[in-house]
């Protein structure tokens, strides 16, 4: 099998208290430890890797992120998805070249861009021509961004993700859903579910398994954690 063949069948024949848990690297190294740690596969957040590069979240280049994701999957044994954001306005086809010259066997795909929803019927057939360029090749992440842009509508985002479901994604990330709604969300929605969990903080993943979540990812929370642990670390040395 394939990395992405392996990827998509580890989001598939989960028990509920057993979701997918994907660790998001934000360079080599950090990649390294998650992978002998255990995990069977990574996922890069894009702020997370903004950070690492010394830009905010959503200023990255597209260069200087795919330069970043193919360091990432040079550096492990096991699969690696890449949020490329609202794929930066390149072709599908340019996209999907990119993101497997960069060793990524999936992505994560916003329907917002620069703070606005995009028009859902056009974003799902744009995703649709990613899927028709990608065939097989890559597992399409659909991030659904109502919640997080104010609109805490159930509904609307179950609206989006049965679009985008239609169109070829893999699976629907409702990113910033209240976890209240996490059970009416795996309801309406066909198909893997992507949740978020903040470390330390909140529901353990079995858990959020429990209430409709099939993977678990972390945006750049980790890397936030770490950035922490070495704030404190360098304070300590300045004393």
């Amino acid at each position: 099998m394939s990395h992405a063949d392996v990827f998509r069948a580890l989001h598939h024949g989960r028990a509920p208290d057993d979701p997918l848990v994907l660790p998001g690297p934000w360079d080599a190294a950090s990649a390294r430890v998650f992978a002998e740690a255990g995990f069977p596969a990574l996922a890069t957040p894009s702020a997370g890797v903004a950070a690492s590069l010394g830009y905010e979240d959503g200023q990255t280049p597209a260069d200087e992120m795919f330069a970043a994701v193919a360091r990432i999957t040079r550096s492990v044994d096991v699969p690696v998805s890449a949020d490329v954001e609202d794929g930066y306005g390149l072709a599908p086809k340019e996209l999907v070249e990119r993101l497997l010259e960069a060793g990524a066997v999936g992505c994560n795909l916003e329907d917002s861009v620069r703070g606005e929803l995009k028009d859902p019927q056009e974003h799902a057939e744009w995703l649709a021509e990613v899927r028709s360029e990608a065939a097989e090749r890559l597992f399409v992440n659909a991030r659904v961004d109502t919640f997080v842009r104010g609109i805490d509508d159930p509904d609307r985002a179950i609206e989006r993700a049965a679009l985008y479901v239609a169109a070829g994604a893999d699976c629907v990330y409702p990113i910033a859903a209240p976890h209240s709604v996490l059970p009416l969300l795996r309801a309406g929605i066909q198909g893997p579910v992507n949740v978020v969990a903040t470390p330390g903080v909140g529901p353990s993943p079995a858990e959020l398994g429990e209430l409709g979540a099939t993977r678990i990812t972390f945006g750049p929370g980790l890397q936030r954690r770490a950035a922490g642990a070495l704030r404190e670390i360098a304070g300590q040395l300045v004393k």
